[in-house]
């Protein structure tokens, strides 16, 4: 175990405590078992170890590792658990625990084994905790890290520290929050930056330019390895998903025709529903359904979107502004907690109470005209007035 420790060791020393993603200060602090689940290249290897160096236990009591570490290559993570507590460890973090063949099972016995061992583990989005090898519903709590806000994006590149907003405040008071922010950034120039490249940390560790083809590798890295451990695909199955990204990717948003796709890649209908089911897990796509219809798993998506607008410029020469508008608006909504449906008016129902268009700054109220609790996400616009809202400032919901 001495060898794990002089990892973690190496590690938290290149660790700040400067920064902090959002869910560092809405960890669940007193869950016994809790998984952290989000795409990579979010932060949640971060995350941990600056919650481990913020722990106020002795260095002996708590315990970084990673689940690909090669001291699993002979050694359990129930052996591990057992003896970390037997020396009285009482805080465990484990990254990555879908590289971990047993993952659940033996996470049920280390929460059934050690009552004082609290276990905070990471995942890929792609994995669904719940429907592992043993039954965790009982005993797992669940969180999720997505990427920047695009308030986050400001406070990491530019050291900003701006507050966030409820839903409810953006729309009854954009005005007066706008009339405050404005004076200390640049909005528009910086949102179409943060658009373009600014949804991943590795903003702040890369130049502008070299960001999309980061982010195409993250791309590849959750279809080549986070999925084929999270669905146990095989190299044919990760082609056959890989052709169906690209076609997505061709005409975003993408209202599908899933027998025209099925034929076009050889695939039953099925195959695909499965397919874009598990893109949707892996955080790689966003389906969005019309009202009331929900999301079922073997059911048609009115709308395919990608997950974020980094994706979408990584994988388009030139991406659609009315898209992007769009995908922004849904990343932001669907990160801070808020359910969005395609409206019979308008583009998006948020909530099942609030209808909104969105568009550029020319933008006319028409489609939502008579259209109670309803508003204007209008890009290139600074500062708004009524029903009109700047839709950069969208980005300050968390």
């Amino acid at each position: 175990m001495e060898e794990l420790y002089i990892f973690q060791q190496n590690l938290i020393t290149q660790i700040s405590l400067d920064w902090k993603r959002y869910l560092f200060s809405e960890i669940k602090r007193d869950e016994k078992l809790l998984g952290i689940k989000g795409i990579r290249g979010v932060g949640k290897t971060t995350l941990l170890l600056q919650y481990l160096i913020s722990s106020p236990l002795n260095p002996n009591q708590k315990l970084y590792v990673t689940a690909d570490h090669p001291y699993f290559y002979q050694n359990s993570l129930f052996e591990l658990a057992s003896q970390f507590y037997s020396a009285s460890g009482q805080l465990l973090l484990i990254d990555e625990v879908h590289k971990y063949k047993n993952w659940s099972r033996e996470l049920k016995l280390i929460y059934d084994g050690f009552p004082n061992l609290q276990v905070i583990f990471t995942s890929s989005s792609a994995l669904d905790l719940y429907r592992g090898e043993s039954d965790l519903s009982r005993r797992l709590i669940t969180q999720n890290l997505e990427g920047l806000s695009f308030r986050e994006y400001l406070r990491l590149t530019q050291a900003l520290e701006l507050p966030s907003f409820s839903l409810e405040e953006l729309i009854t008071n954009h005005l007066e929050i706008t009339s405050t922010l404005l004076p200390k950034f640049h909005a528009l120039p910086n949102f179409k930056n943060y658009l373009n490249y600014g949804y991943f940390p590795i903003v702040n560790q890369v130049t502008p330019e070299s960001v999309s083809s980061r982010v195409f590798q993250i791309i590849n890295t959750v279809l080549e390895s986070d999925l084929a451990f999270a669905k146990e695909y095989s190299p044919s199955n990760i082609a056959k998903i890989k052709k169906l990204l690209g076609v997505i990717s061709v005409s975003v948003p993408f209202e599908p025709n899933i027998s025209k796709i099925a034929e076009k890649l050889g695939l039953g209908r099925t195959t695909v529903y499965s397919f874009l089911a598990h893109l949707q897990d892996a955080k790689l796509i966003r389906m969005i359904n019309k009202q009331n219809r929900g999301i079922n798993y073997l059911q048609k998506p009115d709308k395919i979107y990608f997950e974020n607008t980094n994706f979408a410029f990584a994988l388009q020469s030139q991406p659609n502004s009315g898209t992007i508008r769009e995908t922004f608006f849904a990343n932001q909504l669907s990160n801070s907690g808020h359910k969005l449906e395609l409206s019979t008016k308008g583009d998006f129902l948020i909530d099942q109470t609030w209808t909104v268009e969105i568009g550029g700054k020319s933008k006319d109220g028409e489609q939502i005209k008579g259209v109670e609790d309803s508003f204007l996400a209008l890009d290139e616009l600074e500062i708004g007035f009524g029903k009109k809202i700047p839709l950069w400032l969208f980005g300050f919901l968390y």
